[in-house]
C-alpha cells in the first residue's frame, strides 16, 4: 500500500470520515502494477475533503466538484539516509455517490451516496468495484471482482443493461479494457452492448475520442477493436472499420480488408521503437498517428471497389478517397488538427512505394518520396513495411528487400544532399535580383521552377542555376 494512502486514511479518520482506495489502483495492485495516481472514495463532503487535502498536499483543484471530486498533488519528498526521493503523488477523492443519465442528456445526474458498497455498485465493472479501506486495510469486494480478475472477465456489478443505461460510455470502456488487460467480456455484457449500441450517441465526441485513443494505445488493441466491431458498437463510433469486412466472393477471392487492417496494425506496433518509459528511436511507442494510419489506411476501399472483367477486383485511387474519409472521421471525433493532418497524409502516401521493386526509381523519385513524406517519413517507412501481409514468403522477402534498398538510397542521398531540408539553390531575394523582379506571383512561379529543377537534378550550384533560371524566364516571355 502506498504510504500516501495510509497517511490520507489517518487524516480522514481523525475527522470522523471514511476513506477507501478504489478502482484502478486496487485492480492494478493485484495485477502487480503500481501507480502514483490514486483514486479514493469517502463519506466526507467535498468541502471537508478539500480542507483535508490542502493540509496534506502542495496543491489542490476542484474542477470535478460538481461530481464530488477534489484533486491534490504532493511533490516528492527527499528520501531518508541518502535514499532516492519518492515520486510525486496525485490523488483524487470523491464523495460516495450515485449517478444516472437522462435518456436525452449527455451529462450525468449526480447524487451523493451514503456508503462504500453503494458507491462501488455504480462503477463500470466488478474488477474496478474493489476497494481497500484505509488506514485499517480492510479489503472490500461486494461483487466478486477478484474472482473476475483471476478469470480475466469483464462483468458489471449490476445488470449490464442497467449499467450501460446509466452511462453508455461504459460500453466503450469494455472494449478499452479488453485491449488494455486482455480480458474477455461477459455474455451479459456482450448482449447488452449489441442491444444498446445506438445509445452511445448521447455521449460527447470528446469522451468517445478519449476511450478510442486509450484503446488504440494499449499493448494489443486487437481484442478491443474486435469487441467494437462484433457487437455493432463500431457502427456508431468508427463505422469505416466494420465497413472493411468486404464479403469474400468465391469467384473474386479478394481478401477481407478488415482482417488485413488488424494485421497491419499489429505489425506497425511491432515496429515502434521504445516505450512510454524509455522513448527511444525515431517512432517511440505507443504512437497514435502510426496506429491510426495502420488501422485506417484502407478505408477508401469499400467506396472504390470495382469488379473487373475476368474476375478481378480493383480499388483505384482508394488512397486518395481514404485520406479524405480519414480526415472526416477524425475531425468528427474531435482529434487535434495535427493528428488529423498526419494520419490523412500517411493514408494518401501509403501506396507510393509500390512499384519500386519492379522499376528502379530515379534519384528524383527518391527525393520526392522523402520531401512528400516530410516529418512523417519514419512513420511512412513503418506503415509501408507493415502493409505487407502476404503469406507468400518469397513475395514478402522481395518486398522487404526492395524497401531495404529504398531506405539505403534515402540514407545515401540524405548524406550527400541534406535531403531533409531540400530547397532551391536560390532563395526568393536572389530570384528577384537575377530576374529584376519585385515581390509578386512571378517570384513564386520561379521558385517552383527551381524546386522542380532541384528535385530532378539535385544540387547544381548557383552559377548553373542562375543560367537555367534566365533561360526559363526567357521562355516564359516568349510564350
Amino acid at each position: 500500500m502506498a504510504p500516501a494512502a495510509l497517511e490520507l486514511g489517518a487524516a480522514f479518520a481523525a475527522e470522523g470520515h471514511e476513506l477507501a482506495l478504489v478502482g484502478g489502483p486496487v485492480r492494478d495492485a493485484f495485477l502487480g502494477r503500481t501507480s502514483t495516481d490514486l483514486d479514493f472514495a469517502t463519506s466526507a463532503d467535498p468541502d471537508s475533503t478539500e480542507r483535508i487535502l490542502a493540509a496534506w498536499g502542495d496543491a489542490t483543484w476542484d474542477i470535478g466538484r460538481a461530481f464530488g471530486t477534489i484533486g491534490a498533488k504532493r511533490h516528492a519528498r527527499p528520501g531518508r539516509s541518502g535514499a532516492p526521493a519518492a515520486e510525486d503523488v496525485v490523488v483524487e477523492v470523491t464523495t460516495y455517490r450515485t449517478e444516472a443519465y437522462d435518456p436525452t442528456s449527455r451529462k450525468p445526474e449526480v447524487a451523493f451516496g451514503k456508503d462504500l458498497d453503494g458507491d462501488l455498485s455504480r462503477r463500470d465493472f466488478t474488477v474496478n468495484a474493489m476497494a481497500v479501506r484505509v488506514p485499517d486495510l480492510t479489503f472490500v469486494d461486494p461483487f466478486g471482482g477478484l474472482t473476475d480478475l483471476a478469470r480475466g472477465v469483464l462483468r458489471t456489478p449490476v445488470t449490464a443493461t442497467q449499467s450501460f443505461d446509466d452511462d453508455p460510455l461504459r460500453m466503450l470502456r469494455a472494449a478499452r479494457f479488453a485491449a488494455q488487460l486482455g480480458f474477455t467480456v461477459d455474455d451479459d455484457v456482450r448482449r447488452a452492448i449489441e442491444e444498446m449500441a445506438s445509445r452511445i450517441a448521447i455521449v460527447s465526441p470528446e469522451r468517445v475520442r478519449d476511450e478510442l485513443v486509450k484503446l488504440l494505445l494499449a499493448p494489443d488493441p486487437r481484442p478491443g477493436l474486435e469487441v467494437l466491431v462484433d457487437t455493432g458498437l463500431a457502427d456508431h463510433v468508427l463505422p469505416e472499420l466494420p465497413a472493411l469486412r468486404l464479403e469474400i466472393d468465391e469467384h473474386h477471392r479478394h481478401k477481407d480488408v478488415y482482417q488485413h487492417s488488424l494485421t497491419v496494425l499489429a505489425q506497425a506496433i511491432a515496429l515502434e521503437t521504445g516505450t512510454h518509459d524509455a522513448p527511444t528511436g525515431p517512432v517511440p511507442g505507443p504512437d497514435l498517428v502510426l496506429r491510426l494510419a495502420a488501422l485506417l489506411h484502407d478505408i477508401g476501399k469499400p467506396a472504390t471497389r470495382r469488379f473487373e472483367p475476368g474476375g478481378g477486383v480493383s480499388f483505384h485511387h482508394h488512397e486518395v478517397v481514404g485520406a479524405k474519409l480519414v480526415a472526416k472521421r477524425l475531425r468528427a471525433l474531435h482529434l487535434d488538427k495535427d493528428t488529423v493532418k498526419a494520419v490523412a497524409r500517411l493514408t494518401e502516401l501509403h501506396l507510393r512505394f509500390h512499384g519500386y521493386g519492379d522499376a528502379q526509381w530515379t534519384d528524383s523519385a527518391v527525393r520526392r518520396y522523402v520531401t512528400d513524406a516530410g516529418p512523417l517519413l519514419e512513420r511512412l517507412h513503418r506503415l509501408t513495411r507493415s502493409d505487407c501481409t502476404t503469406r507468400n514468403r518469397r513475395k514478402a522477402a522481395r518486398l522487404s528487400a526492395a524497401y531495404d534498398d529504398l531506405e539505403r538510397r534515402i540514407a545515401e542521398l540524405r548524406e550527400a544532399e541534406e535531403l531533409a531540408s531540400i530547397r532551391p539553390d536560390l532563395d526568393g531575394q536572389e530570384i528577384m535580383a537575377v530576374l529584376g523582379l519585385r515581390p509578386g506571383p512571378e517570384v513564386g512561379k520561379a521558385y517552383r521552377f527551381l524546386m522542380e529543377l532541384r528535385m530532378e537534378q539535385g544540387p547544381l550550384g548557383k552559377d548553373v542555376v542562375e543560367r537555367a533560371l534566365r533561360d526559363w524566364w526567357a521562355e516564359q516571355g516568349a510564350s
